[in-house]
């Protein structure tokens, strides 16, 4: 069906944070399929990780005890401090499990209509009731009725949803992006404080703080998860793109009296957390751990972002060059869809989102030459874009 606007090229293999294409041509994979390639392409851990298991086990239902499904979820639990892991395919069905425990967490409570907080220019996926959450009617034209039990306030104003708090007495929980990626790489003005006040207001009102990890997680940002850059715990964490290096896998990770919600019946999934899956989200992990991805992603976004202030300074049409960890946002004054095409003929992958941001979201196994490459290539592309 024609729903992806393709460019025009065919890639046929990857190594680190480069991409060859049909006709042999390399490229510079600054985007990651998405902040998903988070090893980047081929890495020999998880390649090894993924052959080995295919060659035992690929696919058990959920209704037997899955050696690789357990291991994963202990090691998601040891490494965010939370307590239980439901396991799915991909961030959209991660926040689903994230909204319908939230519901059964207010309706156990006596609350007829259970509605949640989501923010402006969020982002959550493409379900009806993700769509529904998320703060963009680009993504819900045209599939109304939308789905009910959702109060939109806009991101970074704690003011807003204490606002809120004084008038509703429905609200079980708020769904939030530490840093929203499809929104602009949006970060809060001061992002541990705006987490930690958003968990005071839930505690006070005996609310659900549900963090949507899925871009964040998984040592983007510099740490395992965003919200470790704060003293706080979320009750609910969903988790995808990252994850699984490329193989398909989500996780709804739940903390306290949220990890107690879910009881038999009331959720399931036949694929999630498969043998396959869970042995390329351990790899990931290990190999992150191992390899110390997470500082590196703390270090190259500081040197892409550098780099761009130094290239862009003066410059008329950039507006802000932010960052966290390996998101980084290079914001203009105008739209600039038409980069993604310029870049792709010097031969760089990149992204625009919220028509006037350039999204990079580059493997965390990216080295310190590579991130330079990445500025001076796109430099030149912005550029020239902005003397058109």
């Amino acid at each position: 069906m024609n729903t992806y606007m393709r460019q025009p090229v065919t890639f046929v293999k990857g190594e680190g944070v480069w991409l060859w294409d049909d006709k042999g041509e390399k490229y510079l994979d600054a985007l990651a399929g998405v902040a998903v390639n988070g090893l980047g392409h081929a890495h020999p851990k998880l390649v090894k990780a993924i052959s080995e298991q295919a060659a035992k086990l690929i696919h058990v239902s959920n209704i037997y005890n899955i050696a690789e499904q357990e291991a994963l979820a202990d090691k998601l639990c040891e490494i965010s401090g939370m307590d239980k892991v439901f396991f799915c395919n991909s961030g959209c069905e991660a926040n689903e499990a994230s909204i319908k425990l939230a519901r059964l967490f207010g309706h156990n409570k006596g609350i007829e209509n259970p509605e949640i907080i989501v923010m402006d220019q969020s982002f959550h996926g493409r379900t009806m009731a993700t769509l529904s959450a998320t703060g963009n009617r680009k993504v819900q034209a045209g599939f109304e009725p939308l789905v009910s039990g959702f109060i939109r306030v806009p991101y970074d104003d704690v003011e807003a949803v204490k606002y809120i708090a004084s008038r509703n007495a429905n609200v079980v929980a708020i769904l939030v992006e530490p840093v929203q990626g499809e929104g602009g790489i949006n970060i809060p003005k001061d992002a541990e404080a705006y987490l930690e006040t958003l968990r005071q207001i839930c505690d006070a009102h005996d609310w659900l703080l549900m963090l949507d990890e899925v871009q964040t997680g998984v040592g983007r940002t510099g740490t395992w998860f965003s919200f470790q850059h704060t003293t706080i715990m979320p009750d609910v964490m969903s988790l995808a793109k990252g994850l699984g290096s490329g193989v398909p896998i989500g996780a709804c990770v739940a903390h306290g009296r949220a990890a107690e919600v879910f009881t038999y019946g009331k959720h399931g999934s036949t694929f999630g957390g498969n043998p396959l899956a869970c042995a390329a989200g351990l790899a990931t992990l290990n190999a992150i751990e191992e390899d110390g991805l997470r500082e590196n992603a703390e270090k190259i976004g500081h040197v892409i972002r550098t780099g761009f202030e130094a290239e862009f300074k003066n410059i008329k049409g950039v507006t802000t060059v932010r960052n966290a960890g390996l998101m980084i946002g290079v914001e203009l004054d105008r739209p600039c869809a038409d980069l993604v095409k310029m870049a792709l003929a010097e031969k760089l992958l990149i992204n625009v989102t919220a028509d006037n941001v350039v999204r990079l979201l580059p493997p965390l196994v990216m080295n310190e030459a590579e991130a330079n490459e990445l500025v001076q290539r796109l430099a030149v592309v912005i550029k020239a874009f902005l003397d058109r």
